[in-house]
C-alpha cells in the first residue's frame, strides 16, 4: 500500500458508516450479503471473484481483506494468481471494445466532415 493507504485506516469504518448511518447500514448490509455463507456461489469463489474486481480497481483495502478472506476459505495462491490474469483478460477486453467506439466515432465525424 502506498503511504497514503495504510491497513489500520480500516478502523476509521465505524466512524464513517456513523456519519451517514442510513447510508452505511445499507452499504454494510449489501456487503455483508456478499459474505454469506447459504449462497449458491460458495464462499471461497466469491472472493476470488471479489478479488478479481479489487484488481481492476485497484483496491488496495479491497486486495488485502479479499486475499485474506480467500485464503481462510480454502483458496490457493495458484487459484488467486489465475483470478488475477482472468481479471486483466476481462479489463484489457474491455479496453478492446471501447476502442471499437472510437474507431466508430472516428468514422461518424469523418462523414459528417
Amino acid at each position: 500500500m502506498s503511504q497514503y493507504q495504510r491497513r489500520e485506516d480500516l478502523t476509521g469504518i465505524p466512524d464513517l458508516l456513523g456519519l451517514a448511518a442510513k447510508e452505511g447500514s445499507a452499504f454494510m448490509a449489501f456487503h455483508h450479503s456478499m459474505e454469506r455463507e447459504d449462497g449458491i456461489i460458495p464462499r471461497k469463489y466469491r472472493e476470488l471473484i471479489a478479488l478479481g474486481v479489487a484488481f481492476t480497481t485497484q483496491c488496495a483495502y479491497c486486495i488485502d481483506a479479499h486475499t485474506r478472506q480467500a485464503r481462510a476459505n480454502g483458496a490457493t495462491k495458484q487459484e488467486i494468481a489465475e483470478a488475477a490474469f482472468v481479471a486483466a483478460a476481462v479489463k484489457a477486453g474491455g479496453t478492446l471494445a471501447h476502442s471499437l467506439m472510437a474507431l466508430r466515432i472516428f468514422d461518424e465525424d469523418e462523414k459528417a466532415a
